[in-house]
């Protein structure tokens, strides 16, 4: 399993908005092959920040899969106005023991 870690600063002002696109957006990612769970997380010190959990069956699932196909552009076209600069993303693996 791979978690795919987002943070997401959003602009001033739009985060009410940018919840409720989510609200649709997540439901994009849920459809997905290989996409196990999400969870949206809010800072609780930083308002505007962001962080998006996604469970994945493997890495493949999410680069290929997902960022290749038309869901992600639904995806982005949803959310992507609401972003204050690039999100940053990156992979997990669990350490087992």
């Amino acid at each position: 399993m791979i978690l795919e870690v987002v943070v997401l600063a959003i602009k001033p002002g739009s985060t009410a908005e940018f919840e409720s696109a989510f609200a649709k957006a997540r439901l994009i990612i849920a459809s997905m092959p290989g996409c196990l769970r999400n969870e949206l997380q809010k800072c609780v010190e930083t308002p505007n920040r962001y962080i998006l959990f996604v469970h994945w069956r493997s890495l493949e699932d999410h680069m290929v899969g997902f960022r290749e196909s038309p869901q992600f552009k639904q995806w982005r076209a949803l959310l992507g106005g609401y972003f204050d600069g690039a999100p940053l993303v990156e992979h997990y693996t669990e350490i087992k023991g």
